[in-house]
């Protein structure tokens, strides 16, 4: 079961970067094909026209997908910021305590945060909504995308929490105290 789960928050992780490429190579065509229609200007030939409209909007999908399906690689990599100042100079047993209660928190805001999401994603599915811009995209499919990157997040916050419960602490993310 910890090969499936490290492997379901890797593939989130690479879901993420995917997508921060994408990012990248969209920007750099763009930029050189801007680069491109200038030089052609300046020697006295038409430009191309190599501009790609709406890429704005589209790396602002991309960049909420690689946001939210990075979220749960993040976390059992320890990359989200933690604050130890207060536990850290607890007992271990007090501060297994205390990790599982901010493990819980998390998971509640977490679980709050599905819930409106998905009724936001199926609202904009019900009324039709498309995003403002050069291209109409339904905004139920980016709002979906948040969506699973929460769930994605949930299912790791549960994994730590069960970690944490059953005293299993080398199976906790990177950035976990140990005992």
């Amino acid at each position: 079961m910890r090969k499936a789960l490290d492997g379901f928050y890797r593939v989130g992780g690479a879901l993420s970067a995917i997508q921060l490429t994408a990012i990248m190579v969209m920007i750099v065509l763009q930029v050189l094909g801007r680069v491109l229609d200038n030089l052609l200007l300046w020697i006295g030939v038409s430009p191309l026209g190599l501009n790609i409209p709406g890429l704005a909007q589209i790396a602002a999908f991309l960049l909420l997908g690689a946001t939210f399906f990075g979220l749960a690689y993040t976390f059992w990599q320890g990359g989200h910021i933690r604050v130890t100042l207060v536990v850290q100079n607890l007992p271990p047993v007090l501060k297994r305590w205390m990790d599982m209660a901010m493990v819980a928190v998390a998971a509640l805001i977490t679980g709050f945060a599905i819930w409106f999401s998905a009724r936001l994603a199926l609202d904009s599915y019900d009324y039709g909504d498309l995003s403002i811009g050069m291209v109409p995209v339904p905004l139920w499919i980016p709002q979906l995308v948040m969506v699973l990157g929460l769930a994605w997040l949930l299912i790791a916050l549960l994994d730590a929490m069960v970690a944490l419960a059953t005293g299993r602490i080398d199976q906790l993310p990177t950035d976990a105290p140990q005992e």
